[in-house]
């Protein structure tokens, strides 16, 4: 299963004060907090989150971030995924934080 290794060492690195959990689904590895899915690193790129389904389009706005897709469907709402390109260390906590202020 390929997936990106950076993006999830990076990931590793922003959430270590957190109990993860670290588990292979949806072709990629996916990052639990309190067994609730927080993040994910996808085989086809991008970093798929899960935040408060309220906060969607204001958050739709901000760079490299759009509804997250599944098989070419758009998954429930609540879910965004983020272009790896948008991540830069700040976006990165941002998006993060957000994700774990809806599933903490």
């Amino acid at each position: 299963m390929a997936f990106d290794d950076v993006l999830a060492q990076r990931i590793r690195e922003a959430l270590a004060a957190a109990p993860v959990l670290e588990v292979k689904m949806f072709g990629g590895l996916s990052f639990l907090v309190d067994e609730k899915m927080v993040a994910s690193v996808r085989g086809q790129g991008g970093l798929p989150l899960r935040c408060d389904p309220g906060l969607v389009e204001e958050l739709l706005d901000r760079d490299g971030a759009s509804w997250a897709e599944m098989r070419g469907k758009p998954m429930k709402e609540g879910w965004l995924q983020v272009e790896t390109e948008a991540l830069d260390d700040e976006a990165l906590a941002f998006w993060l934080d957000t994700a774990l202020a809806y599933n903490g």
